[in-house]
């Protein structure tokens, strides 16, 4: 928290030294990242890029920046767009304390006192909307986020959007409400997949999630004729980072009950990422990477590549995925890395997977 804390106060406190109240500014994303590189010592270390990442996001939904896009980004991943506008400081518009008051009973109010830039006339709108709908929620159905979103705020993306509406992703939680609250569920997304021949939703209980479409297909014949690691009765196209967004509909299709994941992606930092941040995201979940998989690629290493542009080398992703490793494994991953070169899984295909058998 402490982290977070220091690149964002740093961030809004150069973005609030610019921002004038009769005009935009136009800023460079990547000349206000140097700023904080040269000041913050440790920043690369602390995953600096990723924390600011979150504050100029965290600022664009909150209107104080509006992104310019004209194809030019920063070059990083997640990437960002190269220039924002920094727009004008808001006009305080304080709203009628008498009607505040009436609608306490359901409203904690405390952040619109202490933030009055976002008392405004379309704020206001908005929860009288809310406070209507609250009234008879009981009565109401479970929907999507979309559609409750277009029901309340007119457009089915004001909830979900924040490039659209940067105002409305944390709308809710401004007035303390949640998702909840409104009957709606924000669903998971769907993913490609692959059953095992004569097996049923009921027989699932190892599931392999393989990050590139065409391993994927060579996963799926590989299944069927007996030969894939971990005899997997499902195999899930992660299709990149997708699968973060994706994963949820898994619990939505099958049943529940205690199932073993195992994740197999490109050597790389992107690769590292996503299987991390799955750990993370669903830590009663039990998910881990496909070793016998990734030794196999590893035993590929000359197939090796350059590491792709622009991805964001995260250390601490790195070393939480290579502490699956034996050392000596470790020290051929750690000298990959240092050499910015990567494993791609297409090393792993029907003719190459016969060294194995």
């Amino acid at each position: 928290m402490i982290t977070i804390n220091i690149i964002e106060t740093r961030v809004r406190g150069f973005i609030t030294d610019i921002q004038h109240p009769k005009q935009k500014k136009k800023i460079n994303i990547n000349d206000l990242e140097l700023q904080l590189r040269r000041i913050i010592d440790n920043y690369f270390e602390m995953n600096g890029y990723g924390f600011f990442y979150e504050a100029i996001e965290a600022l664009q939904e909150e209107g104080v920046l509006s992104p310019i896009h004209n194809k030019q980004f920063n070059g990083k991943s997640p990437a960002l767009p190269l220039y924002y506008w920094v727009n004008m400081k808001a006009k305080e518009s304080k709203w009628d304390r008498l009607k505040m008051m009436r609608l306490s009973d359901t409203f904690d109010f405390s952040y619109y006192e202490a933030h009055p830039e976002y008392q405004t006339e379309e704020e206001w709108k908005r929860i009288e909307t809310l406070y209507t709908f609250l009234q008879t929620a009981d009565e109401r159905e479970v929907v999507s986020i979309e559609e409750r979103s277009l029901e309340l705020f007119g457009h089915e993306k004001f909830l979900t959007d924040p490039e659209l509406f940067p105002e409305g992703r944390r709308f809710l939680s401004r007035i303390g409400i949640s998702e909840e609250e409104l009957n709606m569920v924000k669903y998971g997304e769907p993913f490609v997949f692959w059953l095992k021949q004569g097996k049923g939703y009921n027989d699932v209980q190892r599931v392999l999630i393989v990050e590139n479409l065409a391993f994927f297909h060579t996963a799926v014949k590989l299944l069927e004729e007996n030969v894939l690691d971990y005899e997997p009765e499902l195999i899930i196209y992660g299709e990149g980072t997708k699968i973060e967004r994706s994963f949820s509909f898994f619990f939505e299709m099958f049943p529940p009950k205690n199932y073993l994941f195992y994740y197999a992606g490109d050597i790389d930092a992107a690769g590292y990422g996503i299987l991390i941040r799955l750990i993370e995201k669903f830590p009663d979940m039990t998910i881990q990477p496909a070793l016998k998989i990734y030794r196999k690629m590893l035993e590929c290493i000359e197939q090796r590549n350059d590491q792709k542009s622009g991805q964001s080398a995260n250390i601490v992703y790195r070393d939480a995925f290579f502490q699956w490793f034996t050392e000596e494994e470790q020290n051929i991953l750690l000298k990959l890395w240092e050499e910015k070169k990567r494993i791609p899984q297409e090393v792993l295909t029907i003719e190459t997977w016969r060294r194995w058998l």
